[in-house]
């Protein structure tokens, strides 16, 4: 079975490929023995052909995972790759091979379809003639699925599906509201309903709490305890309140903080920010999202600013929220329109090599700290 999972939005692709991994674990291989993952990107074409090859005796079945294949600079590995899975039907390969890449993408229109790699500057690129072969007939396979970033309207749809999964409530309009914050980025996205989830459960754990030391001093505590334990697994809606404490206040202290250190040009509070971050328990590649977003943002404003647009306007053109357009005038002031979007630029390489297993994301974010 040949499976292709592809697109710029890598949350929802690699949620996909968890579940096709859990599935596989569960029917196939319990132990896990049976799944190798290959960084397609730097590979040659003789050891991914012995991976893909490989049998166990214990199993006749096995998972390969190639991931970044499309961000491999040799021109034979997709001549001999596509060739090995035309004819991968006429042999006895019972195996799960699953390619997984952010980098390419479809791109349709009226008249024709793009098949397009983001290069190391973030800009669309036509696919080679090689690459292309191997994309097309990936494309073209019954199990490839494309994962497009989600809309601001279908975000908030997802958002308030997946609160819901995890068996708590909130309304379209609050869902929205979030978005307006935090932007589309789902790994953010997520991060901040664990945030708001756990938030609203120490919340009613607390409550419980003070509760029974109330009721305890009745004669009836266990009778009232009870009723208010029913009461309080009811409360389960998150509210725009509830993430205005949580999720503004991430904001102001993770990107807000780390983005004055840098214009106001102190390299060494910058530095400690970025670190007391890391140690707060927050990823090096969600600091990363955080970063592209915001410098993308104040790119934004900053070119608004310079036409004159009121900072109401700019909410309204931008679809920002006001808080964040508020913020982000005060500190374009201090950056140039050069100097912002050089840094926007470094950002997206930083995250083009991440992405291809090239660079350290923390490293690198301090090596752009000090140079700016």
């Amino acid at each position: 079975m040949l499976i292709f999972l592809y697109g710029e939005d890598t949350f929802r692709s690699c949620q996909k490929l968890e579940e096709l991994k859990n599935k596989f674990i569960h029917s196939v291989d319990p132990r896990k023995e049976n799944i190798s993952i290959v960084n397609g990107a730097n590979i040659l074409w003789a050891d991914l052909n012995q991976t893909l090859s490989a049998s166990s005796l214990l199993v006749n079945k096995r998972m390969i995972i190639v991931k970044d294949i499309f961000s491999n600079k040799s021109v034979i590995i997709f001549e001999q790759i596509l060739n090995y899975f035309q004819n991968f039907h006429k042999t006895q390969n019972n195996n799960v091979v699953i390619f997984l890449d952010s980098l390419v993408k479809v791109k349709k229109t009226k008249i024709k379809e793009e098949f397009l790699i983001v290069d190391s500057t973030g800009r669309n690129k036509i696919l080679t003639k090689h690459p292309l072969a191997f994309f097309k007939f990936l494309y073209k396979q019954p199990y490839s699925q494309q994962f497009n970033c989600l809309s601001n309207t279908a975000m908030a749809s997802w958002i308030k599906q997946t609160v819901k999964e995890r068996g708590k409530e909130i309304t379209l309009a609050t869902a929205q509201f979030l978005v307006s914050l935090v932007g589309n980025n789902l790994w953010q996205i997520n991060n901040e309903i664990n945030k708001l989830i756990n938030y609203q459960s120490a919340n009613i754990i607390n409550s419980s709490l003070s509760q029974a030391n109330k009721t305890a001093n009745n004669n009836n505590g266990d009778n009232k305890l009870n009723q208010f334990k029913r009461v309080g697994a009811n409360q389960t809606i998150i509210s725009e309140e509830d993430i205005k404490k949580i999720v503004r206040g991430n904001f102001d202290e993770n990107i807000f903080a780390l983005t004055d250190a840098i214009s106001n040009k102190n390299k060494a509070l910058a530095t400690r920010l970025l670190e007391e971050q890391i140690e707060a328990g927050l990823t090096s590649g969600y600091l990363l999202n955080m970063f592209i977003r915001q410098f993308k943002i104040l790119l934004q404003i900053k070119q608004a600013v310079e036409l004159n647009y009121t900072a109401r306007k700019i909410a309204s053109e931008l679809k920002i929220h006001p808080f964040v357009v508020q913020k982000g005038i005060n500190q374009v002031r201090c950056f140039s329109l050069f100097v912002l979007k050089n840094i926007t630029n470094q950002l997206i390489k930083i995250d083009y090599k991440m992405k291809t297993g090239k660079t350290d994301v923390l490293t690198a974010l301090n090596i752009l700290i000090a140079k700016i």
